[in-house]
């Protein structure tokens, strides 16, 4: 099968025969070695190191203009990471488990087992981390993959595809093109497992399609990730972090901070700081290949009308420019980070996720008031929470449920490998990163030796007598 390829958007039949061989191939081959695991893991390495250069060059095709420094950090470096890192760890997560002695003579354990096949759904916000992250599991795990990448970054995914077939067999890992339709095709197939990065509204349809056949599935989702801003906390460090995760790929990052809540008498203070901070950053935006484009028109024009929705309701609009230059170029797709002061639920900035650099900040008087706005809206992918009282942390974390929660900086958790990474509720489920995600994609399966003569399982023979009663007996009374 190593010569086969798919061609653009194949049918729902091609696509079936072509994951039919592929789980054919890995029930013909077994649970692969750790070396061949390694191997696979070395490949994906390879590929995105030598081409880093053409990667780049696609990626800032798609965008218009995508900061070079912005894609070798967080879709080069971190996919190198979690790739590097699960190859180190592949001899330790496949090891022989410790036996256990549950019945005299009688030995258990548990073995890891590749699940099979699986279907990696990736989005065009971080074409090659939210495609790589995944894969670093799937291979560590032993099992093989069909890709669909986004068609939102067409060229990308097309030098993709491309870069896939050389580097790897297609029964190993095959990529496929196409646009909704094929995306819709692709969640129905009878994957072993399907990951699922995107938004919650498609979640919906994809989950949907996977129950046909029982696909579990990994949903890697976004959502409202909220700022909370204590009464002590540094408002200079809050807004360097906050505005440099905020304006990290303009915003379109499902982990960006979404809203903030803060105490009204520290709001002035607060965007005076968030001006500063954009303006060390970002002294102009139109012509700075620093600052990254909205990836189409749509996007583009829906950061304008959230700001011109939320300033109808009353909202201040801070422009955080530090040039103050006219952005209304539609060809360019360069949105100025933007404050949103007064934000209330009337405003279609706080009824959706936002996806670029606009930041709703919205007032609250204590720290009990953050906590129940947080827990009256869906839960998060993340919770950032910036202040340095011990027990103020220790409530946001006890009474708040999030994928993640942040002390005094936002989305840096993502680089750890170590964590696991996912959300709760309608921000994902499930896990990838690390051991997590090799574990999400093994089976664990029981296995039992029993004893020469077979004493745990006597009791179930009949008959039954008045002794293995007594004995029943006994053990139920401990």
């Amino acid at each position: 099968m190593s010569n086969t390829t798919l061609p653009y958007a194949p049918s729902a039949g091609q696509l079936r025969t072509h994951l039919a061989a592929m789980k054919r191939a890995q029930h013909e081959a077994g649970s692969p070695s750790a070396e061949l695991r390694k191997d696979r893991i070395a490949r994906a390495i390879d590929l995105l190191s030598a081409h880093r250069v053409a990667l780049i060059d696609a990626i800032s095709t798609d965008f218009g203009n995508r900061s070079t420094q912005q894609t070798l950090l967080a879709d080069i470096l971190a996919s190198l990471s979690s790739l590097r890192f699960s190859r180190e760890q592949v001899d330790l997560w496949t090891a022989a488990q410790p036996e256990q002695q549950p019945f005299p003579g009688a030995r258990a354990w548990v073995e890891y087992q590749p699940l099979g096949v699986v279907g990696v759904v990736s989005p065009w916000n971080f074409p090659l981390v939210l495609a790589f992250g995944p894969l670093a599991s799937v291979f560590a795990a032993g099992n093989r993959a069909m890709l669909k990448p986004s068609e939102h970054t067409p060229q990308t995914s097309a030098l993709l595809a491309g870069l896939t077939a050389r580097y790897f067999d297609a029964d190993e890992l095959t990529t496929v093109l196409g646009g909704p339709d094929i995306g819709a095709i692709f969640s129905a197939l009878p994957f072993d497992h399907l990951i699922f990065t995107g938004s919650t509204q498609v979640a919906h349809h994809v989950m949907r399609a996977a129950s046909d056949h029982l696909v579990p599935v990994t949903l890697e989702l976004g959502g409202k990730s909220p700022v909370v801003v204590t009464s002590d906390a540094d408002l200079a460090r809050v807004a360097a972090r906050v505005l440099a995760a905020k304006t990290f790929n303009a915003g379109q990052i499902c982990l960006s901070p979404d809203y903030m809540l803060i105490d009204e008498a520290r709001v002035d203070a607060f965007t005076a700081h968030a001006k500063a901070a954009v303006a060390r950053m970002y002294p102009t935006l139109r012509d700075n290949p620093d600052y990254t484009s909205m990836v189409n028109a749509q996007g583009f024009e829906r950061q304008h009308a959230l700001i011109d929705d939320a300033r109808r309701h009353g909202a201040t609009v801070v422009g955080l420019s530090a040039a103050e230059e006219d952005l209304s170029d539609a060809t360019i797709r360069k949105v100025a980070p933007t404050l949103i002061v007064g934000a209330t639920d009337a405003m279609r900035v706080m009824q959706e996720e936002v996806f670029g650099p606009v930041l709703p900040v919205m007032t609250c008087r204590t720290l009990d008031d953050a906590i129940d706005y947080v827990n009256g809206k869906p839960r998060p992918l993340a919770v950032y929470f910036f202040g340095d009282d011990l027990q103020a942390r220790a409530r946001i974390s006890s009474r708040t449920t999030s994928g993640a929660l942040v002390v005094n900086d936002a989305m840096t958790h993502f680089l750890v490998d170590s964590l696991p990474f996912g959300g709760v509720g309608a921000s994902g489920m499930g896990h990838y990163h690390g051991e997590y995600g090799f574990r999400a994609l093994s089976h664990a399966k029981p296995v039992l030796l029993q004893s020469e003569g077979g004493e745990s399982n006597l009791l179930m023979h009949a008959p039954y007598s008045e002794m293995t009663l007594a004995m029943i007996d006994a053990m139920i009374d401990g």
